[in-house]
């Protein structure tokens, strides 16, 4: 009888110990910080920028899976979307809250004023309401501007060298970005001072691109300048292959448009501001306030030519535009 009961206490206590090792695995998977990553694009397209990001992050001492975590959401360039996704994220009390382009970071905003929020954008977070200045951002909101606004007067005037002959040039808007009326404006008056013609595209979903391609052909446009947004930066391929389709030069935004077969591209280092956000969202987790953290402001441009579109597309890269190119692929 009584070796009977020490083994049943044997098996309580067992079984005990068993029923409490998911608790234990659960309390030290719950002490791992949460980094929540709002993208407004796609994932599989910004696969550098990921990578960049989480090496960043590991220059601040965390490493995905080892002493941090990180729940992604991903609009799919929806930005109708970003809202609900911001606040699942704040729902599961993430840490810090990562946001790229103006809309992630506003529906970041409007999601919490309390968890701290690092955003790698290329709008103006001043002058969006993000923060209240560069040096000093107040709030639980800081991170990387890396300039896409104010650019469309340079990639103009680079399409224009490379195409001179062509008076007439399009320009691709996707109307649901919020800087997109900005965009507009600055191609207007950059097209006004080069006396270029300019037809206005719009593609706000992947099945606009087929109509704005035929628009852009019907108009005669001799040239493209694809305009900054997360959505077309998750669509970049899929733009490149109609631009070649349609014999059109483009210009876009980022060197991964060219290195996928785009024409040109010219812009500030784009995985060097995920890799600076990661560092950010490092040394938030590790205590400091984003109220104390400035904006970091991308000073680096490059201009990428692809040199094997130009020959299929029968152009003449001038030799000014190509000594100017921090990179030529040949």
């Amino acid at each position: 009888m009584i070796a009977e009961m020490k083994r049943r206490e044997f098996i309580t206590l067992v079984g005990g110990a068993v029923a409490g090792w998911p608790l234990v695995a659960r309390a030290q998977q719950s002490a791992m910080p949460v980094i929540g990553y709002l993208g407004a694009g796609a994932s599989g397209p910004l696969r550098q920028q990921i990578a960049t990001f989480h090496a960043g992050l590991k220059e601040a001492g965390y490493v995905e899976g080892q002493n941090v975590a990180v729940e992604y959401r991903f609009a799919e360039g929806r930005y109708d979307r970003l809202p609900a996704l911001a606040a699942d994220l704040v729902r599961r009390q993430v840490a810090v809250l990562f946001a790229s382009s103006n809309d992630g970071v506003s529906a970041a905003k409007q999601a919490t004023a309390a968890i701290p929020i690092v955003f790698a954008t290329g709008g103006d977070p001043v002058a969006a309401g993000f923060v209240a200045s560069l040096n000093r951002p107040g709030g639980n909101v800081t991170g990387v501007y890396f300039f896409t606004q104010g650019l469309q007067e340079k990639r103009l005037g680079l399409l224009h060298e490379m195409i001179p002959t062509a008076t007439t040039i399009a320009v691709l808007i996707n109307s649901n970005y919020s800087p997109a009326q900005n965009q507009l404006r600055d191609a207007q008056e950059a097209a006004t001072r080069l006396g270029l013609q300019l037809v206005v595209l719009r593609a706000n979903t992947q099945s606009d691109f087929a109509g704005a391609f035929a628009d852009l052909a019907r108009q005669r446009a001799g040239a493209l300048l694809v305009s900054a947004s997360p959505f077309f930066n998750s669509r970049r391929e899929q733009l490149v292959v109609l631009a070649a389709r349609h014999g059109v030069p483009a210009i876009y935004e980022w060197r991964e448009f060219a290195e996928a077969g785009g024409l040109m591209s010219y812009g500030t280092v784009l995985s060097e501001a995920y890799r600076q956000a990661g560092i950010y969202c490092g040394r938030v987790l590790k205590g400091e306030k984003p109220a104390d953290l400035p904006v970091v402001q991308s000073t680096r441009f490059e201009f990428v030519i692809n040199l094997s579109t130009a020959k299929a597309l029968g152009i003449e890269v001038p030799p000014t535009l190509s000594a100017r190119a921090d990179e030529v692929i040949e």
